[in-house]
């Protein structure tokens, strides 16, 4: 079983309180999602507004369109600064996904992803990653820097 990990940097043009409130908001993780991905919320009363606790259950289609249900937990929020989110049901046996947040002054935000994460059905799964879901989550989050981009040009 190996654990792999995924890291990302990306500056947006924001400030601390905007690039919190944007990422903080989990129904926006669709407007940050590649479409082909068929990404839908199934929680019927999500808050605007993460916290600690809070479950939120997605539908996504990760692999070859066959839909299959993601449970998260966000397991820690530090308010504008960090939070996390972890898989309880999915594709992966695990699945931990850190947010950070560093204000560089001047309008820009450095916004960094930190995921960690272990394949099933070793060792099937290790030998997949390097053809199969390593450059699928790269693509996925190539999606999502384009799409911050866009949502935050300054």
């Amino acid at each position: 079983m190996a654990v792999h990990t995924l890291h990302t940097k990306q500056i947006i043009r924001a400030t601390l309180a905007e690039a919190w409130a944007f990422f903080s908001n989990p129904r926006n993780l669709a407007k940050i999602t590649p479409p082909e991905m068929g990404f839908e919320v199934l929680t019927l009363d999500l808050e605007p507004k993460i916290y600690a606790g809070m479950m939120i259950a997605y539908r996504v289609r990760p692999l070859f369109g066959i839909p299959m249900t993601w449970l998260s937990e966000i397991t820690l929020v530090e308010e504008g600064v960090r939070f996390i989110d972890e898989q309880r049901v999915g594709p992966y046996v695990v699945w931990h996904h850190e947010h950070r947040f560093h204000d560089l002054g001047d309008g820009r935000i450095e916004m960094e992803d930190k995921a960690t994460y272990v394949l099933p059905f070793t060792p099937m799964g290790d030998l997949a990653h390097p053809w199969l879901v390593k450059p699928q989550l790269e693509r996925i989050f190539a999606h999502r820097e384009k799409a911050v981009r866009e949502l935050f040009p300054g």
